[in-house]
């Protein structure tokens, strides 16, 4: 009998001892996070994630326990090291837009590390809602403020989309080695299939999060225009908006980085040219 025709659960379940012993540390991980002011994951310079004990690991074994048991699939097994990047470039896509957001920001840390299910996306307009708040002392900083997030978040896709190939690729060749033997464990063939499942989620979710950006900018540009117009900085904007948004149609179709743009490829020159004028004639015999 091949791999193709077995069958086995969506899930991996532990043994109910080590169970209920990760539960128990992840459950406290989630009291520690709530006692320091929230389950937002801190940050560093420049935004970026900070390494924290409480994020990268307590809180990541719960959240597996708790996806196993509402029959979600969860694998065991050690991250690749692109399996890792994935993760840590997708997770400035996936945050909030508004690093003041902290309601927001911990709801996705809970769903990142999988204490919660993904349920939806947040209101569109908390984004114009917190630039709104900022004291600018010009008006025309806050379309500065969106056009520079826009951009940013746009120059982040390539990037995240490299890896995300890698990743794809590396699954594909991971099922057609499950597929080329003919005696696999249980736990082999039910992790494999549960990374997958993860690493095409977490794809999934980054896409999901910047169509939520993507609004979220569509809702401030709009409402700015009627509270403080501004012609030059609208278009200015608009072009970092329109920019994004290319960006995110290119991750939906599945990161094809052939002719990302639809530009002519350049002609290649004929070889009748090659080394014009340089002919030597052939060897006499």
């Amino acid at each position: 009998m091949t791999t193709a025709t077995r069958t086995a659960p969506a899930v991996l379940r532990p043994r109910a001892p080590r169970r209920a012993q990760r539960l128990a540390l992840g459950l406290a991980a989630l009291a520690l996070g709530a006692a320091t002011g929230g389950c937002q994951r801190p940050t560093g310079d420049f935004d970026r994630a900070a390494p924290s004990v409480v994020h990268d690991l307590l809180m990541p074994e719960a959240g597996a326990q708790l996806a196993a048991n509402r029959g979600e699939p969860v694998s065991r097994f050690n991250l690749t090291d692109d399996e890792r990047e994935l993760r840590e470039r997708g997770w400035t896509l996936i945050r909030p837009p508004s690093t003041q957001d902290w309601i927001e920001g911990s709801r996705t840390e809970l769903m990142r590390t999988r204490i919660l299910p993904e349920t939806g996306t947040a209101d569109p307009g908390l984004y114009y809602k917190y630039l709104r708040s900022d004291r600018y002392r010009s008006s025309e900083a806050r379309y500065d403020k969106v056009a520079a997030d826009a951009r940013g978040d746009a120059d982040l896709v390539p990037p995240f989309c490299e890896v995300a190939t890698r990743v794809t690729a590396a699954d594909q060749e991971r099922l057609r080695a499950l597929g080329r033997r003919d005696i696999t464990s249980q736990e082999e063939l039910v992790g494999a299939q549960a990374r997958v499942w993860e690493n095409r989620r977490y794809i999934d979710w980054a896409g999901q999060a910047l169509r939520y950006r993507l609004v979220s900018y569509r809702n401030a540009i709009d409402s700015l225009e009627v509270e403080t117009p501004s012609h030059d900085k609208v278009w200015d904007a608009n072009s970092a908006w329109k920019k994004l948004a290319a960006e995110v149609v290119q991750l939906e179709k599945g990161c094809d980085v052939g002719n990302r743009y639809g530009q002519e490829e350049p002609t290649r020159p004929s070889r009748i040219y090659k080394n014009w004028g340089t002919e030597r004639p052939p060897p006499q015999k």
